[in-house]
């Protein structure tokens, strides 16, 4: 019962880097990988400042605009220095695993201090719901906009560069936000732990769009986190069959491969 009941809560908490990859791999229709530095910079800086004796609440947030400071980062690389969207985020990326060991001062670091609990949850549906009404503003319209057509959002007067730099910003702002709960909820956080993060925060959206067809915003957004709470709980079930925890990233991988590729064949055999 123990392992069904961590992996809901974990689940719950891998919904942050879940939302963060639909943000910006559905909504700007942007590969970020810098996530995969972020998401273990917020793990690395909650446990640094809870070590300092610095209230739980209080350390996500600065987790949280940690987090966002890198997503920013990737966005003015690639709007200003007009880099690739893609290497834009394997620049950041790069630059954050030794920012990362030097706020670490190790290559692993125990996070004690406080305990979240069943509050994963809590903080899981709030995101949900933050996500979700910025989503239906003036300025989260414009974002899906500039996703669905930068060209044409360009035309209307909205400023292309700030958008998706402010959409980027707020994406890893909450992949660092999933690190740090993911480093309380372990135990601690680790250099490497950020390791393939973009393909598992794909494979809760991807999961959740199958149980969630996006028909609405809400469910688009709740997706991730239903995807994210189902994957944990079908890993949960691989590993109480007896898969070795060794082959959870290539497993992983190879489901979100599989998940991308049926809707192309199947319109291939369609045509």
């Amino acid at each position: 019962m123990e392992l069904w009941i961590g992996a809901i809560t974990q689940g719950a908490a891998y919904a942050l880097l879940a939302l963060a990859v639909f943000l910006s791999f559905r909504v700007l229709r942007f590969p970020d990988i810098s996530v995969d530095g972020t998401f273990t910079s917020g793990a690395a800086i909650f446990g640094v400042l809870l070590a300092q004796n610095l209230n739980l609440w209080l350390a996500l947030g600065v987790a949280f605009i940690v987090g966002a400071v890198g997503g920013a980062i990737t966005g003015l690389i690639h709007t200003r220095l007009q880099i690739n969207d893609l290497l834009s985020g394997i620049i950041t990326m790069t630059a954050l695993y030794s920012v990362n060991l030097r706020v670490m001062g190790r290559s692993n670091l125990p996070v004690s201090g406080g305990e979240l609990g069943y509050a994963v949850f809590g903080i899981a549906l709030l995101a949900v719901a933050i996500l979700w009404w910025f989503l239906r503003t003036d300025y989260g319209l414009a974002l899906r906009a500039v996703g669905d057509n930068p060209e044409m959002s360009a035309a209307q007067g909205i400023n292309v560069r700030n958008v998706k730099t402010i959409g980027l910003s707020l994406s890893n702002g909450f992949a660092a936000l999933g690190g740090a709960v993911i480093a309380q909820y372990n135990g601690f956080a680790d250099i490497t732990m950020g390791i393939g993060a973009l393909v598992t925060g794909m494979a809760g959206v991807m999961i959740g769009e199958r149980f969630l067809p996006p028909k609405s915003v809400l469910f688009a957004v709740g997706g991730a986190l239903v995807g994210s709470i189902v994957f944990r709980l079908l890993i949960a079930g691989a590993l109480q069959a007896g898969m070795n925890p060794i082959d959870l990233k290539l497993i992983t991988a190879g489901f979100v491969l599989i998940a991308l590729a049926l809707p192309r064949m199947s319109k291939g055999r369609a045509r």
